[in-house]
């Protein structure tokens, strides 16, 4: 399925999402065309210092080149190459924003902005009238945000809405349940969700706790948020993702939630 330019998300019609693999997906909303945390790298290891070695698995299902059109990038953060690798970052030299967090947008310069906590930015659509951005917290492991940022960084969610369109939800790196509960009583219910999800953990960080939803709490959010369509992304193409797509079909399934779970377009 390619993206048209044309602007069908309007209430009731499911926007249309294609997934490139890891935590990558391109969709349409408002007329506007979104990025989420590019990986375009072929597989391979990633050593950063004092961080464990993450291993990508599987290459994408398309390149750089296959987007077209790109108006903003929402990068959950840039501090980790699953979210961030090196095609990405050079990606965002030719895309006019990218939205991630406050600490993120001084470290990457040029068109990066910084979101914090609730903080909206209003982006104009080609046919006239706005989508509002709204960043909303996420936090990257288990417990207090100040004991959980010093080891795996600052993290961004971000609520798309606008006149006449449905409400989006990105995720990112995302552990938190109470997080979501508190987004969802300030934008429930949500149209379409993508979900970071893959139940990573490493032994080194947090006694192997989750760093990001598994795919039963990647339901209870979706019942949270009284999701209509949930889009799962950061599920596959990585060594440290403990949980895939047969766990989150099991998942959604035994909370009678299946027919909200949508895997987008992967051509």
């Amino acid at each position: 399925m390619a993206l048209s330019t044309a602007d069908s998300s309007t209430p009731g019609e499911q926007i249309p999402v294609r997934v490139f693999g890891g935590p990558t997906a391109l969709f349409e909303y408002g007329g506007l065309r979104f990025l989420t945390d590019p990986t375009f790298d072929a597989p391979g290891e990633y050593r950063v210092p004092a961080r464990p070695i993450l291993a990508k698995t599987a290459p994408p299902s398309g390149s750089p080149a296959d987007l077209g059109r790109v108006d903003a990038v929402l990068l959950s953060h840039d501090e980790h190459p699953d979210n961030l690798d090196r095609s990405g970052r050079a990606l965002l030299a030719d895309v006019p924003l990218t939205l991630t967090t406050p600490t993120g947008a001084q470290r990457l310069g040029g068109g990066a902005r910084g979101l914090a906590d609730w903080e909206a930015i209003k982006l104009d659509r080609p046919g006239g009238g706005t989508v509002t951005v709204t960043g909303v917290p996420a936090l990257h492991g288990p417990g207090a945000r100040e004991a959980v940022e010093p080891l795996t960084g600052q993290v961004v969610g971000f609520v798309l809405t606008g006149d006449g369109l449905p409400t989006v939800y990105v995720s990112g790196d995302n552990a938190s349940l109470d997080l979501v509960r508190q987004i969802a009583e300030r934008f429930g219910p949500v149209d379409t969700a993508l979900l970071f999800a893959g139940a990573p953990r490493f032994p080194i960080l947090f006694d192997g706790a989750l760093i990001v939803l598994d795919s039963t709490q990647a339901a209870e959010a979706a019942a949270i948020l009284g999701a209509r369509r949930v889009v799962p992304v950061h599920y596959d193409s990585w060594a440290h993702f403990t949980e895939g797509r047969d766990e989150l079909v099991a998942a959604f399934t035994a909370a009678g939630l299946a027919d909200r779970l949508d895997f987008g377009d992967q051509g």
